[in-house]
């Protein structure tokens, strides 16, 4: 269970009705930061801990909510999986604005994301550093306190009117929000107008091998790529790994601009190939995890060679589900037939019975006589307790008086 603090603060419009939220979390520290933060706890944080009931319930059904971003979750293609019609990117007045940054801005504005600036001192520094950004930024959130009081007004006269909105930071009185008003801002944010709230949400409690198993059985149903999109975009991690793991393939050189995108450019069988081999890495974490994601990728592999062209994309998945008993405390039966696999696939890890039986029992036999053989060779090593264990858990009765 994923439970985090949430501190949202209310921005108002010059009538005094919300506008949006700015929205924070709260760490292990219990240090306030960024959303940005940490890639990880951004994307837990938007996508995972807040469904869409969730959202709704923190910030209303209408209201939209800023989240800080840095150069760090605009590259790592976190964002692509936000609504545009729900955030707002609160960019970083620190941001290293490199070509790469500036372009994901600009990719980011285009695909219908509000882009808002953060902690704006007014400088001319500051003004210089965003110039260039100045055509895609819809709000400049100006800090008052900041801010010297000539320059303020020098930036407010150059874009009141415009299209970019101003939002005033740190309003501390009702001096404040007059005079910044009558000045020309759009938005107010601070302390009088409203003290930020802590709330905790609580994420999904689905282990993460049935969120797959179950994403693995939308796609095998044949659902639209759009209701496919939908159900990754709760899993956080999910997301990210994917959109990850597509950026960095080789064979693909494209930019990503959304999760419709990677599943259409990747296809369906090679969606399922990535997610069982996510569904291993994930579920693991002994000191064996990679050896035995490995066997499962070199088992498959040797699966599909063996079979008919017709059936190769099959033979892979079967290798793949063969192993699944090893990481699942659930019934192995229950689980296959929840998520209506291929007859041949059930059959074989069921029963290691159908067309693929054969090349299972070949690959199985290499694998035995290679452990074997390591077994032999180190077998001083081993600790006959670790022995007893796994002969006994395998239901191989031991003779307790040769001991």
């Amino acid at each position: 269970m994923n439970a985090l603090s949430i501190i949202k603060q209310k921005i108002f419009n010059v009538q005094k009705g919300v506008f949006a939220y700015a929205l924070m979390f709260e760490d292990n520290s219990t240090e306030l930061s960024g959303l940005s933060s940490h890639v990880k706890e951004t994307s837990q944080l938007i996508i995972s801990s807040i469904g869409a009931k969730e959202l709704n319930k923190l910030l209303g059904k209408n209201i939209m909510a800023f989240v800080n971003v840095d150069e760090v979750t605009l590259t790592k293609g976190i964002l692509d999986i936000l609504d545009t019609k729900r955030f707002i990117l609160n960019i970083s007045d620190t941001i290293d604005l490199t070509d790469k940054v500036v372009a994901k801005i600009i990719q980011y504005k285009k695909r219908g994301f509000i882009i808002a600036i953060e902690h704006f001192d007014s400088s001319a520094d500051m003004i210089r550093k965003f110039q260039r950004l100045f055509n895609f930024i819809d709000i400049i959130k100006m800090d008052v306190i900041l801010s010297a009081e000539q320059n303020l007004e020098k930036v407010v006269d150059k874009f009141k009117g415009t299209r970019i909105k101003l939002l005033a930071e740190n309003i501390e009185t009702q001096e404040d929000f007059q005079y910044y008003k009558e000045m020309g801002f759009d938005y107010f944010q601070g302390y009088f107008l409203d003290k930020p709230e802590i709330i905790e949400i609580i994420g999904s409690k689905e282990p993460l091998q049935f969120i797959i198993l179950q994403l693995i059985k939308i796609i095998k149903n044949d659902n639209s790529t759009n209701q496919l999109e939908l159900f990754i975009k709760q899993q956080p991690d999910l997301s990210y790994k994917l959109v990850e793991f597509f950026n960095n393939s080789k064979h693909v050189d494209v930019r990503v601009e959304s999760l419709v995108q990677v599943i259409t450019l990747m296809g369906r069988e090679k969606l399922l190939r990535w997610l069982l081999v996510y569904l291993y890495s994930e579920v693991f974490k002994n000191s064996a995890s990679k050896t035995i994601l490995e066997l499962a990728i070199k088992r498959a592999q040797r699966m599909e060679e063996e079979a008919t062209p017709a059936n190769k994309d099959k033979a892979y998945l079967a290798g793949m589900f063969s192993m699944l008993s090893s990481i699942f405390e659930t019934n192995i039966r229950d689980l296959m037939n929840n998520i209506h696999m291929n007859r041949d696939i059930t059959s074989l890890v069921l029963e290691k019975k159908g067309i693929f039986a054969g090349s299972l029992m070949r690959a199985e036999q290499a694998e035995k006589k290679y452990l074997k053989n390591l077994m032999i060779e180190n077998f001083e090593k081993f600790n006959p307790t670790d022995i007893i264990n796994t002969l006994e858990d395998n239901g191989i009765k031991i003779d307790k008086d040769r001991l």
